[in-house]
């Protein structure tokens, strides 16, 4: 009979056993899967905001190619739109400035030093500008084009350049309200608060 209830005992505590282990089991197997729902959840916002940031980037490189082009063509104003120039550098998405920093951005440079040294005539003046970028992007020491251009300083940098030009802009329209009432002042204020939005936006996110 003793034998009979210690074998019952022995069958209980091994099922009881049994139980807490598939118990514990189906617990870790909880805490796994909602570790990977976060997980999943916390990528797709830090995707989100990645997404954000270079979208503002490509938006603040073309918005500061398209002033630097107004400035040549009928923008013609005595603020110094030359800024423009390392605000592209700075700001240019890799894919471009990899591809001029390459053998086709050599290239591009050497055709306008030989023009501007040979052929003095036929360089117009519109393309100084764009010709100095080229050869800053494809002379550029790794420490500006590898370090910086990716760095909180060439952030920082970019928004110190988008203030400057805003405040000029403004004086120069003689007001905030003429700023975007006088002919091509919308565009041209809008275009430079772009300038803002990509180092402001980018700089909260690094120091988040």
């Amino acid at each position: 009979m003793d034998k009979i209830v210690g074998r019952k005992k022995s069958y209980l505590a091994m099922k009881t056993d049994s139980v807490a282990a598939t118990e514990l089991i189906n617990s870790d197997f909880k805490e796994i899967g909602n570790a990977v729902k976060n997980l999943a959840n916390h990528a797709v916002k830090l995707g989100g905001l990645g997404f954000g940031t270079l979208f503002l980037k490509w938006l603040a490189s073309f918005s500061a190619i398209y002033l630097l082009i107004l400035d040549r063509t009928n923008w013609k104003t005595n603020i110094l739109t030359s800024l423009l120039i390392p605000y592209i550098f700075l700001s240019l998405p890799s894919l471009i400035f990899n591809l001029l920093r390459g053998e086709i951005g050599k290239w591009i440079a050497l055709i306008a030093v030989v023009l501007r040294l040979f052929f003095p005539s036929r360089f117009p003046d519109w393309l100084e500008a764009p010709g100095a970028l080229i050869l800053l992007i494809v002379v550029a020491p790794g420490l500006f084009a590898n370090t910086i251009r990716d760095d909180w300083i060439g952030l920082l940098i970019c928004l110190v350049i988008g203030c400057y030009l805003l405040q000029e802009h403004i004086r120069a329209a003689g007001g905030f309200r003429n700023s975007f009432t006088k002919s091509n002042g919308i565009s041209n204020t809008v275009g430079i608060v772009l300038l803002l939005v990509y180092p402001v936006w980018a700089l909260i996110l690094y120091i988040i």
